[in-house]
């Protein structure tokens, strides 16, 4: 008797899909406040986070990813597009249902100085959220607490203290321990480290990588230091002036950056071998402004292969096999021979 083998294999549900999504604000002039044009903070970003994976968003200052980061949890209305969190669509979704799932979805600022109210001690601070929640009350909240502190690596005598009272190092650990009181699936991290002494950045993200493996949590990591991208990331998206350029797992993109607007980022790093020559691509002008993108691809200003079918068409992401996509027209043969193999 003959038996059939296993179904196909399919890749599970992403833990957070977004689609087309774009934010735009509104410039207003006038003593009336006539709308006069839009800022394209967010211009189309379809992405996929998957459960369990880092993904690492990198770009140049300006490019829109911490806009895009809190549109994603709707702490910015995105102007239009698709959030899906578990399969369930966050656009349109009322506030008190919209509340109940944010319990899954948390934020670590990048600036642990504003981000924390100073007048709230760390006792407050991390357990607002399970207030709001209803995780916990009296004795149990405190022993919750208590816990996330000692995670941090914070003395369990820091409960009382008051923001001020710590280092930025401190501040962004008690930054993280808010955003894992209530449990969360999903962390967005908005440059956690951007604003720490280098001798710091490491040790966060350390006790991030930690966490995660130890909570099971899923990172977009926002960042615009590619070698700690590198380290972190299980995959890594590249943004431009609202647009994702080029998106592959980390190995395959540093090894083999395929948009030019990639290829100059990683030219840029530094190499820690002296007799190492990297050779550095210097790009030509400034970004241009979201307010007034120029027609066609976005990069090609200041791309040093740009040719006249760039100056009129935006290129698509194209498709180059194992995940990896760059929306570049001089990838389209490559693009082109994958589908049809």
């Amino acid at each position: 008797m003959s038996q059939s083998g296993p179904g196909p294999i399919t890749e599970p549900e992403p833990l957070l899909e977004v689609k087309d999504l774009a934010t735009h604000f509104s410039l207003r002039s006038g003593v009336f406040g006539r709308t006069v044009g839009s800022v394209k903070a967010v211009d189309g970003v379809s992405l996929q986070v998957r459960r369990g994976e880092t993904l690492g968003l990198v770009g140049e200052s300006g490019c829109g990813k911490s806009t895009l980061g809190r549109s994603v949890l709707r702490l910015i209305e995105p102007t239009s597009g698709s959030i899906r969190f578990t399969g369930r669509e966050l656009i349109g979704l009322p506030s008190g249902e919209l509340r109940m799932l944010r319990r899954r979805m948390q934020i670590i600022f990048q600036d642990p100085y504003a981000s924390l109210n100073p007048r709230m001690t760390v006792r407050e601070i991390v357990g607002e959220g399970i207030v709001i929640h209803r995780l916990a009350a009296g004795a149990e909240r405190e022993r919750r607490i208590a816990g996330l502190l000692e995670k941090m690596g914070l003395a369990r005598d820091s409960m009382d203290r008051y923001p001020h009272e710590f280092s930025g190092g401190q501040r962004q650990r008690i930054g993280i321990a808010r955003a894992l009181a209530v449990e969360p699936e999903l962390v967005i991290a908005d440059e956690p480290i951007s604003s720490l002494d280098v001798s710091i950045q490491a040790q966060i993200v350390n006790l991030l990588m930690d966490l995660q493996r130890e909570l099971r949590l899923t990172y977009l990591f926002i960042a615009h230091d590619l070698k700690i991208i590198e380290y972190i990331s299980t995959r890594v998206a590249v943004m431009y002036l609202g647009k994702i350029v080029e998106l592959a797992g980390a190995a395959d993109l540093y090894r083999a950056p395929k948009h030019p607007y990639t290829q100059a980022l990683l030219s840029a790093v530094p190499v820690p071998d002296p007799d190492r020559k990297r050779q550095r691509i210097i790009l030509q002008g400034d970004v241009p402004s979201p307010a007034n993108p120029p027609p066609g691809c976005a990069f090609h200003p200041r791309c040093p292969y740009a040719f006249d079918r760039c100056r009129r068409e935006t290129p698509p992401l194209y498709q180059l096999g194992d995940g990896h996509l760059a929306s570049c027209f001089l990838v389209e043969a490559e693009a082109t021979s994958f589908m049809g193999r």
